[in-house]
């Protein structure tokens, strides 16, 4: 595996990183960039305490402030110091603080299997991180030199347009490099493994985010991806910390909570649209989790992510 040094503390390049997120973070809450697709921008002028979020498979870069994520008794620190990857889409809990000198300043890139997959057969047998021991879905790593330069050449190019669309998906696909030679990339190269724990795994989550709103039997996610339920549950939990059903209920309830948010539908619509049969139960179950009610929640989230309420549709 390529050594890479750690970086000790804030340096030039951190500081380098800063100043171009302030200028293409301009936003509060998260954003995708216009010109380079799988690029997401977050900012956070303020502190917000722990809630329940949803990232897709991405590796997450902070250029200040700081955020930890809460996932089944774990706590994970991503800052300038550390980047965070999620391996497959993951519900956890997120607080952020704002940094001391100005806001909360990251950005993800999405992990693209099939780059992923490219990497791995071009890279030397010996070279390739072994597999987790662990699973989990979630991980937090020390940043180095390697992986923040090339961060640094990310932004740089989105920062021109005209280059983003030329030279950013090799700088992309740069920084998952760089990502699976860390010490903890075995976790990306489980992605690979099909006949392992994590492969099955993965294809079911797939199918769950595809076909959510529909009646899905775990025996038949556990048939359809080839191993016994018992297996299926067990290294399902130890991917993503929780049971496949309260997987499934957090992917309904997150999607729902979008569609009031961004289409306007009211908690009733948007209940039916992801697969509940009773709105009071999906009412009681979405205060249960995050904290509010729907209508309440939609307008807080509306608010944060600076989306103007449209007119609500049943």
């Amino acid at each position: 595996m390529i050594e890479q040094k750690t970086l000790p503390g804030v340096t030039s390049r951190q500081q380098k990183m800063t100043e171009l997120l302030g200028r293409l973070a301009t936003k509060e809450g998260a954003h995708y960039s216009t010109v380079l697709e799988g690029v997401k921008f977050m900012r956070a002028s303020t502190n917000f305490p722990r809630v329940p979020v949803l990232y897709d498979p991405s590796i997450v870069i902070v250029g200040q402030g700081r955020k930890r994520g809460y996932l089944g008794g774990q706590v994970f620190h991503y800052d300038p110091h550390n980047y965070l990857v999620l391996t497959v889409p993951m519900p956890f809990e997120c607080e952020t603080e704002a940094g001391e000198d100005g806001p909360m300043l990251a950005f993800s890139v999405r992990i693209d299997i099939g780059v992923l997959n490219e990497l791995v057969m071009n890279m030397d047998p010996r070279a390739l991180p072994r597999p987790a021991d662990a699973i989990l879905g979630i991980y937090a790593t020390p940043m180095n030199e390697a992986l923040t330069d090339a961060a640094i050449r990310l932004l740089q190019c989105i920062d021109t347009p005209g280059e983003a669309r030329v030279m950013g998906p090799a700088i992309m696909r740069e920084i998952t490099y760089r990502v699976l030679c860390g010490q903890n990339g075995g976790a990306l190269r489980e992605l690979l493994a099909h006949n392992g724990k994590v492969g099955p795994i993965q294809r079911a989550i797939e199918r769950m985010q595809a076909e959510y709103a529909s009646a899905i039997d775990i025996q038949t996610l556990a048939d359809d991806v080839g191993i016994s339920a018992s297996a299926f549950h067990h290294n399902f939990k130890a991917l993503t910390a929780t049971s496949p059903l309260q997987y499934l209920k957090t992917i309904r309830l997150h999607k729902a909570k979008m569609l009031m948010v961004y289409e306007g539908l009211t908690a009733g619509a948007a209940a039916e649209r992801v697969g509940y049969e009773s709105a009071s139960q999906f009412s009681r179950e979405f205060k249960r989790f995050f904290g509010e009610s729907p209508v309440q929640e939609a307008a807080r989230t509306r608010a944060l992510l600076g989306v103007e309420e449209s007119a609500i549709r049943a």
